[in-house]
């Protein structure tokens, strides 16, 4: 088993790296973890969008 983590700052954009990643090659996707984070730098808001995908090659 084998895991990859994505962390982006828009969700769409994490949507784009994940669905490339399961895409790309021929995995055995066993199971996505998914979390978000917010922060306050100023008077921004700051989001951070993540996953992880543990996966078998096949």
């Amino acid at each position: 088993m084998k895991v990859i983590v994505f962390d982006e700052g828009h969700e769409k954009d994490l949507e784009k790296s994940v669905n490339n990643f399961i895409c790309s090659h021929n995995y055995d996707i066993i199971d996505i973890k998914y979390n978000v984070a917010v922060s306050i730098f100023g008077e921004e808001q700051v989001y951070c969008f993540s996953a992880m995908v543990l996966y078998e090659e096949k």
